[in-house]
């Protein structure tokens, strides 16, 4: 009868032990998780475009970049809100409902299946004084880049720029991107005190583009664009 008792008892325990390891697994699983959607949610959603100052620029040459003309401070990083869905639109179909986007006063202002961030550049030092720009790819998945279009105005003239056909050629009206990683590189010379540059940068999918299929449904890319004293050359 004790041996009974016993067996059950350990029965009992070896239940309660098992119960207690799945209950710690669980709990290290969903900390796990809680880890990676955090991680990823920092990746992908810290703004798909974002713009940054070289902190020389500001403290050799005086130079600042903002979003609202009157609040004018110095700061390293700009971030333009994201679209939690962009679905694909044709560049000719922007143009027509949306021709003067690079007139808007500052900040964020997206639209249907587009995003528009417009942002100054001024020089507030003493001296005239020269700057890089690049925009940069940091990360894609999908191959969405093959279909995105960014378009710059800098002080209302406007550049778009696509990636290269899979044939080798530009797409139509675009300017094709720097490298594969790099979509546009500028140098600006003769920049006097009191200057401004007005940038307003559009992105969206170009459903034109032979590259836009169901194949980048689901795409991410996350972007940014750099102001720098000097820019590495890279082959």
């Amino acid at each position: 009868m004790k041996d009974k008792v016993k067996t059950s008892a350990d029965k009992l325990k070896t239940k309660n032990k098992i119960k207690k390891s799945i209950k710690i697994a669980l709990l290290v699983l969903i900390l796990l998780l809680l880890i990676l959607y955090i991680i990823f949610g920092i990746i992908f959603n810290h703004g798909s475009f974002s713009i940054r100052l070289d902190p020389d620029l500001y403290h050799k040459n005086g130079i600042i970049i903002y979003d609202d003309p009157d609040y004018k401070v110095f700061r390293t990083h700009l971030t333009a809100p994201t679209l939690d869905f962009m679905d694909n639109i044709a560049g000719t179909w922007l143009d027509i409902l949306s021709p003067n986007l690079h007139e808007h006063s500052g900040g964020s202002h997206n639209g249907d299946n587009f995003i528009a961030y417009t942002f100054f550049v001024e020089n507030m030092g003493q001296n005239v004084a020269d700057y890089w720009t690049e925009i940069i790819i940091d990360d894609v998945t999908r191959n969405v880049d093959e279909a995105i279009r960014v378009r710059v105005y800098r002080n209302g003239e406007r550049t778009t720029y696509a990636k290269i056909s899979r044939n080798g050629t530009p797409e139509p009206d675009t300017v094709p991107f720097f490298s594969d990683t790099i979509i546009m590189r500028e140098r600006v010379q003769g920049f006097a005190p009191g200057d401004i540059n007005k940038y307003t940068i559009v992105m969206w999918i170009e459903g034109t583009d032979p590259e836009c299929t169901d194949n980048i449904l689901g795409g991410l890319i996350q972007i940014h664009m750099d102001f720098k004293s000097e820019v590495i050359i890279r082959n």
